[in-house]
């Protein structure tokens, strides 16, 4: 495990993951209301950070997060120099998560990704980007291994408690895990699986790293075919009343996690009134 003296941010037990679409200042200070301690910004933001610094002029003590830094199109002698000016402008409150993103996307220049990503952070290191304030993209054993001797820890993404449980043995005490969890907020299953599946069939279930790790789950390849079965959609969208979804942010609690991740998936588009919800059954906010 990493030893440092730069700390690692304080990101609270509870996040927001969302893609920078549509972010506005508003939308970051209503967060910051609500009681979540981190916004997570998903996609591959350019190595500039320019966004990421966005949310941080946006607020004043959420701590941000990418998830995460695509290393195929970040280089990271460009991602340190970023870093370092967001220290600077607002010290202990960002945390660099990197990963390899999907090799579909990336066909061009994708190798070995273990390799690449230990060169990465070979950079980083030089750099001065400290370990404590990065993580990695982790799903199987290997990239949890390195996460935990290279970085703060992981910050798995489309996964369940069990997989949050399985991670927490494997790389023991000590390595923050972030995971990742959509919910949607509707009682009717059948309702919440027609918008839960979606964004979880395409692209998800097209890319291998994830099919891969549902299989090392238990799930079979009729689960992840035909835009998968209720049983998987079930396991990857959180569905009920904010106190059943809040539930199941705490079996990832439960099973090891540091910091739940969590993904709302409105009907309407609007993602803030499920996210007020759910911010207040976990206590977030009276």
């Amino acid at each position: 495990m990493v030893t440092t003296t730069t700390p690692t941010p304080d990101l609270g037990r509870f996040g927001v993951w969302r893609h920078a679409y549509g972010l506005t200042p508003e939308f970051v200070s209503t967060l910051e209301s609500f009681g979540y301690g981190t916004f997570w910004l998903g996609g591959s933001p350019p190595a500039d950070l320019k966004i990421p610094e966005q949310v941080l002029d946006a607020s004043s003590t959420l701590v941000v997060a990418t998830g995460i830094t695509n290393i195929w199109t970040a280089p990271a002698a460009e991602v340190a120099e970023s870093f370092h000016r967001l220290e600077a402008k607002h010290p202990g409150r960002f945390l660099l998560g990197i990963g390899v993103g999907h090799p579909e996307a990336s066909q061009d220049v994708y190798r070995k990704p273990y390799d690449a990503v230990v060169e990465y952070l070979d950079v980083l290191d030089d750099a001065g980007v400290p370990a404590s304030r990065r993580v990695l993209a982790a799903l199987g054993p290997r990239m949890l291994r390195l996460a935990a001797d290279r970085s703060a820890g992981a910050h798995p993404y489309l996964t369940t408690p069990q997989h949050t449980r399985e991670a927490r043995e494997l790389v023991g005490p000590g390595v923050l895990l972030a995971p990742e969890q959509k919910f949607v907020l509707d009682t009717d299953p059948v309702a919440a699986r027609e918008i839960g599946r979606p964004p979880v069939a395409n692209p998800y279930l097209n890319l291998r790293n994830y099919v891969s790790n549902l299989k090392r789950l238990g799930f079979t390849d009729a689960d992840v075919a035909n835009g998968g079965s209720d049983a998987v959609i079930d396991a990857l969208v959180a569905h009920g009343d904010a106190v059943t979804v809040a539930a199941r942010m705490h079996d990832h609690l439960d099973a090891g996690a540091d910091h739940v991740c969590v993904q709302s998936l409105p009907p309407t588009g609007d993602a803030l009134p499920p996210l007020g919800e759910l911010a207040t059954a976990l206590g977030l906010r009276g």
